[in-house]
């Protein structure tokens, strides 16, 4: 591979790393991901438990992109009060191993850093 190549290849893998974090952008929507990863089917209360910190109107917002980008399914349930489930697409399984490995590396990285 001639050095240009090499050249255009890593640049196609920063465009496409800007593509992938483009989408997971912001603080809450790979931890949003990570809850319904987790449980398979989460209801927006649930998610806004799991989620420390973030607030009603920031989560409708983060499900609300995610569900624009195909990556989760919100379905509206059939109960009294009506409430709403959220689940990953098939799409949106794809992240599941990224999800794990970046939870893996959550977990090495404090003990590194904290020790514990």
């Amino acid at each position: 591979m001639t050095e240009n190549e090499c050249q255009l290849g890593h640049k196609k893998e920063i465009m496409a790393v800007h593509d992938a974090m483009d989408v997971l952008n912001g603080k809450w929507k790979v931890s949003i991901i990570s809850s319904i990863c987790y449980y398979n089917k989460r209801r927006f209360s649930d998610i806004l438990n799991d989620v420390e910190g973030i607030s009603n109107k920031m989560l409708s917002k983060e499900l609300k992109e995610l569900e624009i980008n195909r990556l989760i399914k919100r379905t509206v349930l059939d109960t009294q009060p009506i409430s709403v489930q959220y689940q990953l697409t098939e799409y949106g399984m794809t992240l599941k191993t990224i999800i794990n490995n970046l939870a893996e590396w959550g977990t090495a990285h404090r003990k590194m850093i904290v020790g514990k």
